[in-house]
């Protein structure tokens, strides 16, 4: 047998295995030490005091966390970097590398933005407008807009169903349809559409700017949004009536919006952490506020302010003005993006909600009866 094929001795063979697992080490090394934390710079809309920064927060830290130090989200306040209405364009920019917000905020350039965000009330809740934007053709819609018709450099997640909205806040009870006429109000997306229709003059302001006019007389009511934010954020200081129940933000869901361009750079796993931390955080929202929002709305009343529920008679006026927004705005047909995106959007959702809203009101026994039984009883 020659030299060439001799079986290696023991020794040998600690000797090949030490120069493997040399080799190994040096070709690992240079990986491991050329990996750096990629960080984002992510704004909010929202005053650092507010429970929707909060839940900004609540998204960041479970990217931060599932991330392992391969991603770091850094979150800013509103007005850090650019205002709350000017995010979407300082994430198309560059200038943010992300951010935490509405779609009903970037209503001024195209409508149907606030479908996304904020649609006529035919969705049952928010969960439903967030079960159609996943399941029922609504993420294809959306980045339709952003992508084909606007040519953001920006891609979005909807995430954190929110509740009803309350009418708001006004220094006298509104009772009657005929008090919106002329009311200076503040609200934002389709909302403002629906209440130029009833008469009011509508004023578009971020959270932080709503409570200083309405102190100043500037505007004459005001919804935000829930009793945390509105409790945080002064309302009780400046006007003792709270209006809740309202269609006209039935439902709503957050956004969470990155830069095209530095989203589409990640790693493929690192895409997948920022989505799916949009989910999660999505679960633990909706969960979160169901403690917060109660114990808030019971404070509010415990401090001396009127809660009360919006009329029947404003609510069914709401109702006809929305058939009347609608129309309206399917029918535009100054452009393709106007009223035929707007209506096809539009179908999408009503085909949606005839069915699976048909399917909860059929199936779900009503929880009005349970909590009666258990908890109205004298």
């Amino acid at each position: 047998m020659s030299e060439a094929t001799k079986t290696p001795g023991r020794r040998g063979l600690l000797k090949a295995a030490a120069v493997g697992t040399a080799g190994a080490a040096v070709l690992a090394t240079p990986n491991v030490s050329r990996a750096q934390t990629v960080v984002l710079r992510f704004q909010s809309t929202w005053p650092q005091r507010d429970i929707f920064h909060e839940f900004a927060q609540d998204y960041v830290t479970r990217v931060n966390n599932m991330a392992g130090g391969r991603l770091r989200l850094e979150l800013l306040a509103a007005g850090a970097v650019v205002g709350a209405f000017q995010l979407l364009d300082a994430v198309h920019a560059g200038t943010l590398d992300g951010g935490h917000g509405v779609s009903a905020y970037w209503f001024g350039k195209n409508k149907a933005f606030s479908l996304f965000g904020t649609s006529p009330p035919w969705f049952g809740d928010a969960n439903q407008l967030l079960g159609w934007f996943y399941y029922g053709g609504g993420e294809a819609l959306y980045n339709e807009l952003m992508h084909d018709i606007l040519r953001l450099n920006v891609v979005g997640f909807q995430t954190g169903p929110m509740p009803t909205q309350p009418l708001g806040w006004f220094k006298n009870p509104i009772e009657r349809v005929e008090q919106i006429r002329g009311l200076r109000y503040r609200t934002v997306g389709l909302a403002t559409d629906l209440f130029n229709e009833m008469g009011a003059a509508v004023v578009a302001l971020p959270g932080g700017e709503i409570v200083p006019a309405l102190e100043r007389g500037v505007i004459d009511g005001a919804e935000f949004n829930n009793p945390s934010s509105d409790r945080v954020l002064g309302f009780p200081d400046v006007a003792k009536n709270y209006m809740i129940q309202s269609f006209h933000q039935r439902t709503e869901s957050f956004e969470v919006l990155f830069n095209r361009a530095k989203f589409d750079a990640l790693p493929a796993e690192q895409k997948a952490i920022i989505r799916t931390a949009s989910e999660a955080a999505s679960a633990d929202m909706s969960w979160k506020l169901q403690d917060r929002y109660s114990r808030d709305l019971v404070a509010l009343a415990q401090a001396g302010v009127n809660v009360r529920p919006t009329p029947r008679p404003i609510l069914d006026a709401q109702l006809r003005a929305w058939d009347n927004v609608v129309r309206r705005l399917e029918a535009d047909t100054s452009s393709p993006a106007a009223g035929p995106y707007f209506k096809k959007v539009c179908d999408s959702q009503r085909d949606w909600c005839r069915r699976v809203g048909g399917f909860f009101l059929r199936y779900e026994a009503s929880p009005v009866i349970s909590y009666n039984h258990f908890f109205a009883r004298g």
